[in-house]
């Protein structure tokens, strides 16, 4: 593929793997780093991202690695935010500019990081089980019981807000 190609890849997928790493890191300016970082690499080895069977799940997956390498290099843990700061990404099906429901990323952000993983490969970018594995390098059963765990979380953080809601 071409530059050209390259450029479509980008403009089509990058929403996209910004919003997966996002939950992914919980962090909107070092996600757009990481994505950023991906793209460049994805970029410059377009011959060989362009073939792979999944160009997305190889940009998160890079972006996810540089983020390991990052965290390697410090040799400390990264606080987590606040979950109340969200970027400005759109969500699935929305034009850019709207944000991600910060009630949602807020219990996203109470999630384990690789329930966080799997929520936003399996959700965002539409992979099934077998390329979520693939990328995160687990097993599929793995990635099954992540999502079952992740989606039950969920239920109970969103329906345990909604209470507090309704009895304020």
């Amino acid at each position: 593929m071409s530059a050209q190609g390259f450029a479509e890849f980008y403009r089509r997928s990058r929403d996209d793997c910004l919003r997966t790493v996002l939950i992914s890191v919980g962090d909107g300016d070092r996600a757009q780093d990481l994505v950023a970082e991906a793209f460049a690499r994805a970029c410059a080895s377009w011959g060989t991202v362009s073939r792979h069977p999944a160009p997305e799940a190889w940009v998160i997956r890079t972006a996810l690695n540089a983020n390991v390498s990052r965290w390697r290099r410090r040799r400390r843990e990264v606080p987590v935010p606040d979950p109340g700061v969200v970027a400005d990404l759109p969500s699935p099906g929305e034009q850019p500019g709207h944000s991600v429901d910060p009630v949602i990323m807020a219990a996203l952000m109470r999630l384990p990081a690789r329930q966080r993983q799997v929520i936003a490969l399996r959700l965002i970018l539409d992979q099934d089980t077998a390329s979520t594995a693939q990328v995160l390098g687990i097993a599929p059963n793995t990635v099954m019981a992540h999502m079952t765990r992740a989606l039950a979380a969920l239920r109970a953080d969103l329906a345990s807000d909604q209470q507090q809601e309704v009895s304020r």
